[in-house]
């Protein structure tokens, strides 16, 4: 039976929380840094590496909900989620520290060696993530209570995002002193050992208080009839698409940008960390607005402000640092609602679908969120690859006029559109505020009735 206990106490948002702190210090070093690790340190070209992270994300189309689908059936005394935040934490790393090493191959073996280790991290991302999202649909009934746990959750993100912007290249020029292939190798040895207690932390911290229906019985087949059915769940799976497209390309443009535009790399990491505050300082006022305005009305704001001081940066001159970290500011705080009403409303979805069809699946409804991050994640790889290769870009040389004309592009205008027209999809969600409580409230019901008639049932 579910927990009618809608609150949380902050000590289990804060816990929930540090799952994010984990999977994004690991996300914001990936997106940040890993093409320029394969072009600038690991030595394949922008086209061959921005492709192979495209190519291997295909396979999420099909990993992302199996995971999801196991998850739901998964059965322990831990719950069916939390488990794998426990038995995948540290292969999770290990997979981490391989991607990030530079064994001596030939060209062709580099890209093989590339190929098989982002595979295994996408996979394991997916064992681990996946479950973590999925534990938002089951803390609580309650679809405020929700927004409020989304926005801990971005505060989790927002830190660990910090932590990989101030300290990866500090922490790659301590530990490489010149030598950067070792420098990233040992970075990543560090953080995989903090991601890894941050999960284990995150299992200790939560509990799982939303069972599926007690008479469900349900299949494969009717789970994913279910999913396809599920309408607003395709708007935001469009709307997640593009904006992960949006961040994944400006946030992996950042060091181009300021190594061969503006010319200096020392003012990158106050300038990723001031935005990632900023940022916070904007998710501070979500649960304020989200109430007074809507969840749907806030993200489109939010969206639109963000693409639009993003598209901005294509404006400064590379002398004109203050500008470009005022438009940094302004876009950070502008979106900081953003992505913590979108994962409420993911959650929003699974409530969505079990009130349609009366049955329910967590974990495959929510896979989405992360399948969207993913492929955002490389179709921006592949998007920023053929970018540079098009306009002539080459590692370790003086940048021509065409090319630093792209990397400019590809910082500004072109995540800014992107960004817009992901935001266009929201004017299609119907799930506003007034019919979630609606439908919270017939759950609820619906759930009373079945304990009544199961007074013996004590499942969890």
């Amino acid at each position: 039976m579910t927990e009618y206990n809608s609150k949380l106490t902050v000590k289990e948002k804060v816990g929930y929380s540090l799952g994010d702190v984990a999977s994004s210090l690991y996300f914001n070093m990936f997106m940040l840094y890993l093409l320029y690790f394969y072009t600038d340190v690991f030595g394949i070209s922008a086209v061959a590496a921005g492709t192979m992270i495209g190519i291997t994300r295909l396979w999420d189309a099909f990993t992302d909900p199996a995971v999801g689908l196991i998850a739901d059936r998964t059965k322990t005394r831990w719950g069916k989620y939390r488990p794998y935040l426990l038995w995948t934490a540290i292969p999770f790393g290990i997979i981490g520290i391989l991607t990030f090493s530079t064994p001596d191959l030939s060209l062709t073996w580099k890209i093989v060696y590339a190929y098989a280790t982002y595979s295994l991290l996408s996979l394991a991302y997916t064992f681990i993530n996946v479950p973590y999202t999925s534990l938002l649909g089951v803390l609580t009934p309650n679809s405020l209570e929700r927004t409020s746990i989304s926005t801990y959750k971005l505060f989790g993100a927002t830190l660990g995002g910090m932590v990989a912007q101030y300290l990866t290249l500090r922490l790659v020029n301590y530990f490489g002193q010149g030598n950067e292939a070792v420098g990233f190798q040992y970075t990543t040895i560090l953080f995989s050992v903090f991601v890894a207690l941050m999960f284990f932390l995150c299992f200790l911290s939560t509990k799982e208080r939303i069972a599926a229906p007690v008479a469900e019985k349900t299949t494969v087949k009717r789970d994913l009839q279910d999913l396809m059915t599920n309408r607003p769940w395709w708007i935001l799976l469009a709307t997640g698409l593009f904006l992960l497209t949006w961040i994944c390309i400006r946030m992996g443009a950042n060091v181009y940008y300021f190594k061969y535009y503006v010319g200096d790399t020392n003012p990158l990491a106050l300038f990723l960390v001031m935005g990632s505050a900023a940022s916070a300082a904007g998710l501070l006022l979500t649960g304020v607005l989200a109430k007074k305005i809507g969840k749907k009305r806030l993200f489109i704001i939010s969206m639109l402000g963000n693409s639009l001081f993003t598209a901005a940066m294509f404006i400064p001159m590379p002398e004109q640092l203050p500008l470009m970290f005022a438009f940094n500011l302004l876009s950070g705080f502008l979106g900081g609602p953003s992505f913590a009403i979108l994962w409420a409303m993911y959650a929003d979805t699974v409530d969505y679908s079990e009130w349609k069809h009366n049955r329910r699946a967590t974990g495959l409804v929510l896979s989405a969120a992360l399948f969207t991050q993913k492929m955002g994640w490389s179709i921006g790889a592949v998007i920023a690859g053929i970018l540079l290769t098009q306009f002539g870009y080459e590692a370790h040389v003086e940048q021509s006029t065409n090319s630093v004309l792209g990397i400019r592009l590809l910082m500004s205008l072109v995540p800014g559109a992107i960004g817009i027209l992901g935001t266009c999809f929201m004017f299609l969600y119907k799930l506003d505020d007034k019919t979630m409580v609606e439908i919270e409230k017939e759950l609820k019901e619906r759930k009373k009735e079945k304990c009544k008639k199961h007074p013996d049932d004590n499942e969890r």
